[in-house]
């Protein structure tokens, strides 16, 4: 939502939450200054008809009445806006904590911690020892370590384009690129954006820890229709090699490369500490072997192999 459009909605609640009687559309525009901007009076009849209708499908539950003077007005009364009380068991009140340390490493820290002491002051109970000690080896976390987080996730919530430097793995230095930001995934302890790139004009898929410098934003709306959240999150999984296409073959030294053991479909000792492992792997594997550094050696295929070898040598200039 816009942000011009979400501040008028707020107003207009506000109105209509914080009046005694019911308020007209005459004085619903004097008191809003973006249906003073409005123009003609058609223009403000839409605005205001099309966001009655918006604040009703968010659930205010907003009454038209005809007041003393013969004109229709409005108001939405606080008894029957009010949400219920919340009553939690002990184990629901373990899950919210746990909850709310999952973004310990973020700026959404502060915001979970306080709506989870407001619950608390409310009269949510306190987990019990037994319970809490059950599910400390839980302990959710979702590391946040990229700058580019929290503007790429308010430029996804506004549909604002945005500006920034990226660095592919194999290239030595960063490329300007200009994005529709669409959604943020995380996979595999890793942050991606999904979005539309401007200057290729397609979907593109970014790795934050590779975005380089601050993330600025662009004037202007999206040119390309934003897709489905589950399209996106599959062009995730199956650009950072989630959805496997294809069959590899490496060599892998004993005792290391464990994430690449668990996802391997055999494995066999080929002796002098190496041993062979066939990977199933979509886009996305190279720059994961890459990571291994001297570990792995890729057998087949030979495409693969080379664009290891083409990430190891950027790596090495670099």
């Amino acid at each position: 939502m816009a942000i011009a459009k979400a501040e008028r909605l707020m107003n207009l609640a506000l109105c209509l939450l914080g009046t005694r009687r019911p308020l007209s559309k005459r004085e619903l525009r004097e008191s809003i200054e973006a249906y003073l901007e409005a123009g003609s009076d058609d223009s403000f009849n839409r605005m205001f008809e099309r966001d009655k209708d918006d604040l009703r499908e968010l659930g205010l539950v907003i009454e038209t009445v005809e007041n003393l003077d013969g004109e229709t007005g409005y108001l939405a009364r606080r008894d029957s806006n009010r949400l219920p009380a919340i009553t939690l068991d002990a184990e629901e009140a373990a899950a919210l904590g746990l909850a709310a340390k999952v973004w310990q490493q973020a700026r959404l820290a502060g915001a979970a911690s306080g709506a989870l002491q407001k619950l608390r002051a409310a009269g949510m109970p306190e987990a019990e020892d037994s319970y809490e000690a059950h599910h400390s080896a839980l302990e959710p976390r979702i590391p946040v370590h990229e700058a580019a987080f929290e503007p790429l996730m308010l430029a996804c919530r506004d549909r604002r384009p945005v500006l920034f430097d990226y660095r592919k793995a194999n290239a030595a230095k960063p490329e300007q690129r200009q994005v529709e930001p669409w959604t943020l995934e995380c996979w595999r302890g890793h942050w991606y954006l999904a979005g539309w790139d401007r200057e290729r004009r397609a979907e593109r898929v970014f790795r934050l820890s590779r975005i380089t410098g601050k993330v600025r934003s662009r004037a202007g709306g999206f040119t390309a229709p934003v897709p489905d959240v589950v399209t996106v999150r599959e062009t995730v999984e199956t650009w950072a090699g989630e959805t496997a296409t294809r069959s590899a073959l490496i060599r892998l030294r004993s005792d290391c490369g464990y994430p690449l053991r668990a996802r391997a479909v055999s494995s066999r000792e080929l002796g002098d500490g190496w041993d062979e492992l066939e990977i199933p792997y979509g886009h996305g594997l190279d720059a994961w072997l890459v990571e291994f550094g001297p570990d792995v050696v890729v057998l087949e295929p030979a495409d693969l192999r080379a664009d290891v070898v083409d990430r190891l040598r950027a790596v090495a200039k670099a």
